[in-house]
Formats: C-alpha cells, structure tokens, sequence
C-alpha cells in the first residue's frame, strides 16, 4: 500500500527529528519538576531552560509562560479566566466581542460563558475575505465600555489562513481598557510572531502545529494579566494552571520552536512556492474559487502553507473521499454530525451561502511537502472535483 501524500498540516504536522530527539534523551531521565530531590531539581531546571527557549521563540519573557495541553486548555485557561478574573472585579463586564471565524477552542467556549455564565457575545465583522473589520471592533469597543469583559480574536485563520490585524486590534483594546486575547496556534511557526510585539495580553500556541509532540501547548500570559485559574491543585505555573509538567514534552516542544523561528524565513519561502504552484493549477479549473486573501496580490495577509477553495456543485466531503481514495490527505474545513455535511461556519461568516460553504477543501503544506506532492495533487483534482460533482450535492439527493 502506497503512503498517501499530507496536506493536513493544518490539523497537525509530523513529528520533527528534533522532537524524537529531545523525548528520547529525556523520557527516561527526567522526573516531576516539583519533586525537591535531585531527580527532581534537575527536571526543574530542564523546564526552566525550555521555557526561557520558547519565550525567545515567540516574543515573550520566561515569567509569561504557562505550559498547557496544548491549544485548546490555552485557550479556555484565556477566556474562562480573563471572563471570572474581569467579572470578579467589576460585575457589569459581562460582553465578550469576538469574530464569527473563531476557531471552536474559542467559539465553543465563549458559548459556554454564554450559557453558563451569563455572557453576552457581540460579533465583530469580517469582510469577504475573512478579516476583521476593525471599524466594527471600534464600533462596539465604543458602546458602553465598561461593560466590556474581553476581546478575542485569532491570530490566523485555521480554515482560509487569513491573517488578521492582531497589532491593532491589540491597540484598539489598549485604549479601551480591555484584555485581549489571540489564538495564534496555527501562525506560530508559520508567520513572524511576537508576544512583546503584539500587544496582547493573552496568546494561545500549541506544540503539535509544529512538528513537537501532541498535548503540550502554552498560554503566554503577559505580567500584569490576571486569570482566574480553571484547574486547581500544585500551584504550578504561576498557580495559573495546576497539574505535574510534562517535562520531556516541553522540552521537545521548545527545541522544535527555537528550530522553527530560527528556519522560519526560508522555510515559509519554499512552502509559499508549493503553495502557489498548486494555486496557479486550480485557479483556472471551472467553478473552483479561492477563499481567504488571494497571496498573488497580498501575500502577506495569508498564511504560506494554506490554499483554501470551494468547488461549485460538489460536496466538499466528497472531493475530500475521493482524493483520499487517489492518495491524498486534506480536509474540508467543515464539521460533520451523524453523516449530515455541515457548512463551515468560517464561511458563512464570510458572507457565502449554505451551497457554497459546503463545497470547502483546504490544502495545507508543511516541513515534509514537496514538489512531487503539489504536481501529483494538481494533476488528480480535475478528475476528482469531476467526481465529485457527479455525485451531487446532499441536499439534493433527500
């Protein structure tokens, strides 16, 4: 049986050598961190050797990083604990503001203050591209401030690697007071990220985006942000977040970092070509449309190793099935329940209709893409999105 060719990256990349390394070494020395023998001390010194290499990596001092599970604990840590932090301090703030193109780490959870807690959601506006629209976040930033409990927003889009304008929404929260907080799990490693730099109090990266091991992640958390911690136990990380650290895992985590920031340029140059190249052979295909900012004319608004389509009159699950038949792994972008598609809700907020939405497929190129598998990729999609096609949209066959 032939392996299938990656373009899932998105989801989650291949382990790198340098992870397989640094676990190997240190799996079998390392103890708990909290230990106070020697054992134990070493571990702790290991952690804190990591942590200072991550925090070079992403922009930050040591001091503001929390080491998670990965993305999605980085995530609720920020907003379940910036929500009670903000709302014990001041009970009128009860508004979170936030993009309807969240990832479902941050969507899922703000629903959950929704419905839990009492929170009011506000969204803020994107154009057709996938950007937020500032001039709505002031909108709303404006109205009744005080009221205000924290803003979010993404760093780069998971599903159109649209980039969003994170400085200056940062800016915008600044001046209004308010805590902001970016899911920047899919830029870190793709794009130059800076936590100093970007103004966010709160910023969400995971190690399995980028070629470390899955289940470690980090919440930076910037020195004069409280949270309320969601997990109680040891007091670790700063008694922000409980729990025994998984010592060889952040260590691997942080070599991987420090290797990808320092090949970022060059790296994120060979994939952006992959990328176009296959770009350059849908584009002309019949019904096919770009999503998300068009990197022929702002490169520097979508994220490299994404390319985001829609295919009218197909299902995108059903280009997804049969490129994985041909040998290719992808995805849609879109959420399936009991075998009924669903239309992402990425797009929607985009402006796209239902039919539209549903035709989604999402390339996304990593460290292990070559050329070879953009050329072989190109050549199937015709054949497959003719497919596709003949098998006709769900809705039409109830």
């Amino acid at each position: 049986m032939q392996p299938s060719r990656y373009f899932d990256h998105a989801a989650t990349t291949p382990v790198k050598p340098t992870a397989i390394r640094v676990l190997t070494e240190q799996m079998p020395q390392l103890a708990n961190p909290s230990s106070l023998h020697g054992a134990g001390r070493r571990a702790r010194l290991a952690v804190d050797s990591a942590r200072a290499q991550l925090a070079a990596a992403a922009g930050a001092h040591p001091s503001e990083v929390i080491f998670t599970s990965g993305g999605t604990e980085a995530d609720n840590l920020a907003l379940k604990g910036l929500w009670w932090q903000r709302r014990s301090e001041d009970s009128r703030r009860h508004r979170i503001l936030l993009p309807g193109i969240e990832h479902h780490a941050v969507l899922d959870t703000a629903e959950w203050l929704e419905s839990h807690e009492g929170a009011q959601l506000d969204i803020i506006e994107v154009d057709g591209e996938g950007v937020l629209d500032l001039e709505s976040l002031k909108r709303l930033l404006s109205h009744q401030p005080e009221t205000i409990a924290l803003v979010t927003a993404m760093w780069a889009n998971n599903e159109t690697g649209a980039i969003q304008p994170v400085p200056e929404i940062a800016r915008l929260c600044a001046e209004a007071g308010v805590p902001f907080h970016t899911d920047a799990v899919q830029a870190f490693g793709s794009v130059p990220v800076s936590f100093s730099e970007s103004g966010a109090s709160t910023m969400a990266i995971s190690g399995h985006k980028i070629g470390a091991p899955v289940g470690v992640g980090a919440l930076l958390v910037r020195r004069d942000v409280k949270l309320t911690p969601v997990l109680h136990g040891g007091g670790q990380e700063r008694d922000i977040r409980s729990g025994t650290l998984d010592a060889a895992g952040i260590c691997a985590f942080a070599a991987v970092a420090e290797e990808t920031v320092g090949g970022l340029d060059a790296e994120s140059a060979r994939i952006a070509g992959l990328r176009d190249e296959l770009l350059e052979a849908v584009a002309g295909l019949e019904g096919v449309t770009l999503r998300g900012p068009d990197p022929r004319v702002v490169p520097e608004k979508r994220l490299p190793n994404n390319l985001h389509i829609t295919v009218d009159g197909a299902e995108g699950d059903s280009v997804l099935f049969m490129l994985d038949m041909a040998g290719f792994d992808t995805a849609t972008g879109s959420a399936c329940t009991a075998g009924v598609p669903r239309a992402s809700h990425v797009l929607l907020s985009m402006g796209l209709s239902e039919a539209e939405a549903r035709g989604a497929q999402r390339f996304s190129l990593g460290w292990t893409t070559t050329a070879e598998d953009v050329q072989a990729l190109a050549a199937s999609l015709p054949s497959v999105i003719q497919q596709a096609r003949a098998a006709g949209m769900a809705a039409d066959r109830r």
